[in-house]
């Protein structure tokens, strides 16, 4: 197979990845520097968990039909002075609801709404009338959100230990470091996508992002096995540099982590679709979403920042810096001696030119002077060979003698 699709399959090397790094530097490190200036300037936008407030909950089925957000945000908006931070539907079919999220509310005020979302949307209980009751409301406090923002800290931390220890053992310290810098990055990219889009944080988004680790590192692992594989007794080498073998590992597993992240981005998709679209349930929509940026940014940081990163490391090694000067005197001396070989093969082919053209000429000069060396007799005259009987004296002829 020709072109990109061919080389992306066979694996050939053909994608100059690891040559291109300071691309991929630079590209990188823009994004992040834009993430950290988003978190660090604009924030999160932090759900009720994490800030504390009340969640008010009414059933979607009323006198009239269902009851949509708008209408229920219009009359919170109207009994508030002041719009709510979210309305969803959670649920479906009979237990289909409508959940309210609101900056945190005193009696007086939880009254007033409740009393206006009654009036003015009439939603039916569970006896199938009206109620006041199918209305309820509660308060949340920060410090849940709090509790589950440390806890995911130090899982964060603990994670990153393990693995640390893991690839400097199974692999090299110096993966171990690479593969460090590729985690941090996709954590930061994923938090610095949520503050710029305005997506909202909940604790289901924080496990999300503890999701989303576990994916990168397996990709990143399996690009390392091959570079560790390629790489293998290469200091007592000349064929190709540890850059080079890096590469050609990057390309080899280039389309196993391309499919790979497809096949991972497709339940996502059927949680944004299904669990969002059809059940509407908002937690699944946190969910996904903080897994899809996460699963992106680890393919793209394992193929286009790990590997790259552990070039420089190591090719800062005097034994790898050694390998690669004579790996480019090889190279050169081969040059050279092809370069020789062209003019001498030019002068064979002119030699064997004139000798064919020599050897036709004698050729043809031999046989004329054959030709000429020969006694041939003239046409007038010409020695014949007696033959048949005048050739042999007749007895008569012999006797009158």
């Amino acid at each position: 197979m020709d072109g990109v699709l061919g080389r992306l399959y066979s694996g050939s090397g053909g994608f100059d990845i690891v040559g291109r790094r300071r691309i991929w530097y630079m590209i990188s490190g823009v994004l992040i520097v834009v993430c950290l200036l988003s978190i660090l300037l604009r924030g999160f936008n932090l759900g009720i968990d994490f800030e504390g407030g009340t969640r008010v909950q009414l059933p979607v089925r009323s006198v009239s039909g269902p009851i949509t957000t708008e209408q229920t945000e219009r009359v919170f908006t109207g009994a508030l002075g002041r719009p709510p931070e979210s309305v969803q539907i959670v649920g479906t079919g009979s237990a289909a609801s409508i959940l309210i999220s609101s900056t945190t509310l005193d009696t007086r005020q939880s009254f007033e709404l409740k009393k206006a979302l009654y009036d003015q949307l009439r939603p039916v209980g569970t006896d199938g009338r009206p109620s006041e009751r199918a209305i309820s409301d509660s308060a949340v406090s920060a410090t849940w959100g709090g509790e589950i923002s440390r806890q995911a800290l130090v899982a964060l931390l603990v994670f990153l230990v393990l693995v640390s220890a893991f690839l400097g053992v199974y692999f090299e310290a110096r993966m171990a470091a690479a593969a460090l810098v590729a985690l941090v990055h996709d954590v930061l990219v994923t938090a610095g996508i949520y503050s710029l889009v305005g997506f909202e944080v909940t604790p289901a988004s924080v496990i999300g992002l503890l999701t989303i680790l576990g994916f990168s590192l397996y990709d990143t692992v399996v690009v390392f096995d091959k570079v560790h594989e390629n790489t293998r007794g290469l200091l007592g080498l000349t064929r190709r540099t540890y850059s080079e073998a890096a590469n050609l590992a990057v390309n080899q597993t280039l389309m196993r982590s391309i499919n790979t992240s497809l096949i991972a981005v497709l339940p996502v998709l059927g949680l944004l679709v299904i669990g969002v679209g059809l059940l509407g349930v908002g937690t699944l929509k946190d969910l996904a979403l903080v897994q899809m940026v996460g699963i992106l940014a680890g393919t793209v940081s394992s193929i286009f920042l790990a590997t790259p990163l552990i070039v420089d490391l190591t090719m800062r090694r005097p034994a790898y810096q050694q390998q690669a000067e004579r790996v480019a005197q090889r190279r050169e001396k081969l040059a050279r001696k092809t370069a020789a070989a062209e003019p001498d093969s030019d002068n064979v082919g002119d030699t064997a030119g004139t000798e064919s053209a020599t050897l036709a000429g004698d050729t043809l000069t031999g046989t004329g002077g054959s030709t000429r060396a020969g006694k041939t007799p003239p046409s007038g005259r010409r020695g014949k060979q007696p033959t048949g009987k005048s050739s042999r004296p007749s007895g008569k002829a012999g006797r009158g003698r």
